[in-house]
Order: structure tokens, then sequence, then C-alpha cells
């Protein structure tokens, strides 16, 4: 089974992927037991219950909303994402996005729906008719597993607990907690005493550690080492095998520090506003492409002979995406026809004299990547060299600034495309690195990229631009990944993992075929 097909559509897949208990299929679906009220994940290591006794829901938030109580056992909760909804870039996929990074947390159902272009009514339909849950209830599960994270890993009292992870009051969250995980919020607390490492001593403001999972394998290397690579001075580091860099969230700035482990990416986030929790993790997610499915990816690509053999050494490569859309904007127009090195350095100027001061005790880090506002705001001259390179970057500044251009997780990849291609200085090398790394479309495929045309020679394919495109329409919709897999052909520091130590996950064996 591909797991790019809605396996929704096939209750009985759904039995024979529970049944074989594969991990990699946690996150597409859940699995409601009406004999003990429970769901659970795919892979739950309980005895599978009989077919009669089962329902599949395409969330946590309908199999809650159907009345189940999460595992105990396989905490269906923390599973990772389902990756359909970045894959989607019909409403839906913008909707769950939105919903994510806490959209309807901060604007309500309304303002969810003004940034699709529906009204609420619209959103609700769709969203019930496509995943069993309307925005609210899907907002209700994203507080619960927030609020599951400060309880755990924190000593937080329990009061700044439910505001941090965005509950109205301690009524609604304690109702909450109880009625998703069959426990108060103490009683969680006391389970996890123990079991799981507390939050180790950190900088000042609110530090939560927490364990972000990813569907196996995942390739390390060119993941973080594309981040070390391009990592602007002052607003990210390589500290120790550890990725660091600074965050501009909804109500203040934070830090974030993520290494990479077998089975898991470890985080230890710092925030000024615990409210602040959800947007990070969904953006730290998004950066390391964590919901990515490497089995549908992987099946795509192998069927090309030039790529087989580099999908089977490595399988699992990821995207190096953003947590900052704009500012993925901004450094690509700061990096077209510069080095990556001259871009670095270009990029931690602009942060140096723009961007906003961020205390960093434990390590190097000093700034925010200045707003769109800021760096608008300072005139023009921003960047020496050419005069076309800095109108390109003024032109989609003013866009950004004046509502013009929204790079958001709702936006639509196509219209947004129209757009770029509308502003002066902006070709089609910077709209499929904003579209691959800025907007997540998987299909998105810089072509004249100088890397992706000496990887293709590499592999023995032709680097002629008419050639290139032809042979990559077979490896829709998955041309992001090959592009990862062309960078990755070269000897460049991009494809090698900091500090020069093996990357985690390097040694995973390429995936095994579904369960059919």
């Amino acid at each position: 089974m591909r797991h790019a097909e809605p396996v929704l559509e096939d209750p009985e897949r759904c039995y024979a992927a529970a049944q074989a208990k594969d991990p990699r299929f946690d996150g597409w679906f859940f699995v409601g037991v009406t004999s003990t009220g429970i769901y659970c994940r795919p892979s739950c290591p309980a005895m599978t219950p009989k077919r009669a006794n089962v329902r599949f829901y395409a969330t946590a938030a309908a199999a809650q909303q159907a009345g189940f109580r999460a595992c105990k056992r396989c905490r269906p909760d923390a599973a990772p994402g389902s990756p359909e909804w970045d894959v989607r870039a019909d409403a839906v996929g913008r909707a769950m996005r939105l919903i994510a990074d806490g959209v309807v947390d901060r604007e309500g159902v309304p303002g969810l729906a003004a940034r699709l272009g529906y009204s609420a009514r619209q959103v609700e339909r769709l969203l019930t008719a496509a995943v069993g849950a309307g925005p609210l209830a899907l907002a209700r599960a994203q507080r619960a597993q927030a609020a599951r994270l400060l309880i755990e890993t924190t000593e937080l009292p329990f009061a700044q607990v439910a505001f941090g992870a965005g509950f109205a009051s301690i009524r609604q969250f304690n109702d909450t907690v109880r009625a998703v995980f069959a426990l108060s919020p103490g009683e969680l607390r006391t389970r996890a005493t123990g079991r799981s490492a507390a939050s180790p001593a950190g900088p000042p403001g609110q530090t939560v550690t927490l364990r972000l999972p990813f569907r196996r394998p995942l390739r390390a290397d060119s993941l973080f080492g594309h981040l070390a690579a391009t990592a602007v001075p002052g607003v990210e580091e390589i500290r120790d095998g550890t990725y660091r860099r600074t965050l501009r969230l909804p109500h203040g700035p934070g830090v974030v520090a993520l290494t990479p482990a077998d089975d898991h990416v470890r985080a230890v986030v710092t925030l000024t506003d615990l409210r602040d929790l959800g947007p990070a993790v969904a953006r730290c997610r998004r950066l390391l492409d964590l919901d990515a499915d490497p089995q549908a990816v992987a099946e795509r690509l192998a069927d090309d002979p030039a790529l087989a053999p580099l999908v089977a050494a490595a399988p699992g490569r990821r995207i190096p995406r953003t947590v900052d859309e704009a500012e993925l904007a901004v450094r690509a127009v700061i990096g077209q026809q510069v080095s990556t090195g001259a871009a670095r350095t270009a990029a931690g100027r602009l942060a140096a004299a723009h961007g906003d001061l961020v205390e960093d005790p434990v390590g190097g880090l000093n700034r925010t990547f200045p707003s769109p506002a800021a760096l608008a705001a300072a005139g023009r001259r921003l960047l020496p060299g050419p005069r076309a390179r800095e109108a390109a970057l003024g032109g989609l500044l003013a866009a950004l600034t004046d509502g013009a251009l929204d790079l958001g997780p709702g936006s639509d990849w196509a219209d947004i495309r129209s757009r770029l291609a509308a502003l002066p200085g902006i070709g089609p090398w910077t709209i499929e690195i904003i579209a691959l790394r800025a907007l997540g479309d998987p299909d998105a495929f810089p072509l004249t990229d100088l890397g992706v045309r000496r990887g293709a020679a590499a592999v023995a394919l032709s680097s002629a631009p008419a050639a290139l495109a032809a042979r990559a329409e077979g490896w829709r919709p998955w041309r992001g990944y090959a592009t990862q897999y062309l960078w990755a052909a070269l000897d460049h520091p991009i494809n090698r993992f900091p500090a020069g130590t093996p990357a985690p996950g390097t040694a995973d064996r390429p995936p095994t075929r579904s369960v059919a």
C-alpha cells in the first residue's frame, strides 16, 4: 500500500495495518476500541481487538469527540503528525497547518476562516467532512497535548500549565485532561515521576524539554548539515552536535535546541510566554520535516534507476524547511547568484543591524532574524552588491509588509507562486526555493539550481533543463525530495552532519514494504 493514498477510504486496510503494528502508520489514523473506550496508535503493543470492536479516525480530535480517551500505553496523542497535511494544498490542508500553528487559539474560528477566505460555517463543514472534527475540537486536542507536555516535563503550577496550554480557565483545563487522558493533571504528573527525565537546568524563562517523534528512517546528515552550513550568525548555531536558533513567536522571542537521536529529536524550548509552546513545537516539526512519510517517497523515487541507489543507500532524507516563512523568503533573495557563505554573511549583517536582542546565557545566540516590517523601515541599501538584488528585496519586503504576500502555513501555493513571479527580480529559482522550504510544497523543484544540475550529472542524468524537467515528471509528487537526493550526491558541507560525527539514523536500513 502506498501511504500517500487516504487509508481511511478502506477500513480493512486500516485494520491490517493495526494488526501489523507498523509504527509508520502512526499519525495517519487512530484506532478507537469500543469495548474499552480508548483510542490507540496503529502500533499499540496491546493485543489487537476484534474487528467488530474497532473504529478508525483521521485525527486524535475525532476520536476524542467520539468519546474515546487516549491509551495510557501507546500515548496516541504524541504520535507523529499526519504527512497528509503537509502534502495537501487544498483548504483542509491549509486549515490543519494553521490550527497546528495556534491560529484558532489566538484568533478563534473567525480568524481561521478569514485566513482561508471562507465563512466559519464552511470551514466547520470542510473539516468535519475530511477529518471528523471541527476547528474547535482540533484546537482542543492540541491544547490537551500541550498541557500533557507541560504537566510531565515541568514543575509548573497547574494554573500556569492551564493558561500556558491555551485553556481559558482552570476548570476547562481539568475537565479536558480528565476527558482525554482519563487521569487528573496531578495523576499525570505522578505517573511521569521517575519515568521521564526532569527538565535540565537551563536559561531564565520557561524551559520545556520534549521528544519530537518521526517516522523512521530519518537521515540526519544532510538535514542538519544544511542547517549548519547556512546558519545565520547570532540567529543560529551548532553547539556540541545540537542545532540551536532563536524564534520570533506570537507572544515573544524564544530559543530552541534540537538534537537528533535514533527514534526522536530532542527539543529544549525556552519561551518568553508558555502560550507559544504549541506554535514553537509545530514550527520545529516543520523545520525538520518530521511529519514526512519516507516510505511513500522511497517507493516513488526508487522507480527511477538513477535515483534508486541513492534512496537505497540513504533512505529517509528530509527537506530542511524553516520556522519563519518570511525569513526564508528574505534569505532566498539574499542568496540569489551568490555562494552559501556569502549569503550567510549578508543575512548575519542584517540580523545584527535590525534583529531584536535575545538573551542566551548557555550559547552564542543574540538576535532574532528581523521581521519584514523592521527591514522595510530600515530603508534602501540593505545589501551590498547589485542594485537588482536590492530592488528584488525591496519589492519582496513591501509585499510582505502590506499584506499582498502571505507565506504563512495557510497560504495557497499556486497563488503564492503567481504573486512571487509578479515581483521584480524574483525568478524561477527563488520561487521554487521559497515553495520548497517556506511553503513546504513537497513537489517544488528548483530546476535551474546549480547543485541540482551538478547532482543530476553525478548520477548520469542529463543536466540540460528540458531533459531534466522531463525526467523529473516521473518523480511527482515528491520532486522536492528528489532535490535532496541530487544535492546529497555532491561533496558539499550541506551534506555532512556538523561536528564531524556520524549522524543518528544514518545506519537505518531501507524501509520494507508496508502491509497489503
